[in-house]
């Protein structure tokens, strides 16, 4: 297996635990808060595909396609098209609602496939590359790639544990 064929996998794990997290559920429901300063679903499957589709696209060297192809006028969030949710506040996380939950599949898995075109074709030596020069030691590209699928993979972990509360209230 390559490392390339790695990382597609890595990130389909992502995405199944996205659609185990959000499928079936209400835009109620994902809009609903543990508590006043928890992370709803809708927040947590929004601000992972964000962070993944801002890292990737930077490292890709390729526009956004939050902002290129709309995802940000179909969402109509009251915040700047740049933000990608990292640092939000108790009444900016519930700011992120969405009417309907297809939508917000449609945009992660449009990221996911942004993502997997751009993985599948890199090489071992690619992985080397410097893509941020602003950490000691600088940052690869391989550690940002590993870093985006860790960073999902725990808000995806999230956004399980607040669905298992959700359904065991609906009983």
């Amino acid at each position: 297996m390559t490392s390339a064929e790695v990382l597609v996998d890595a990130f389909g794990r992502v995405r199944d635990a996205v659609h185990a997290a959000i499928d079936g559920l209400s835009s109620d429901e994902l809009a609903q808060r543990l508590d006043w300063d928890a992370n709803s679903i809708a927040w947590l499957v929004w601000h992972l595909s964000r962070v993944q589709d801002d890292h990737v696209s930077e490292v890709a060297g390729v526009d956004q396609i939050w902002t290129s192809r709309g995802w940000a006028e179909r969402f109509a969030l009251p915040l700047a098209p740049s933000d990608t949710g990292y640092g939000h506040t108790s009444e900016q996380v519930a700011l992120v609602r969405v009417g309907d939950p297809a939508l917000l599949a449609g945009y992660y898995d449009a990221v996911h496939d942004e993502t997997a075109r751009y993985v599948v074709g890199l090489a071992d030596a690619d992985l080397d590359r410097v893509v941020d020069r602003r950490w000691d030691p600088p940052v690869t590209l391989g550690v940002r790639l590993v870093s985006v699928i860790a960073d999902d993979l725990q808000h995806a972990g999230q956004a399980a544990i607040v669905r298992g509360v959700l359904l065991r209230r609906r009983a």
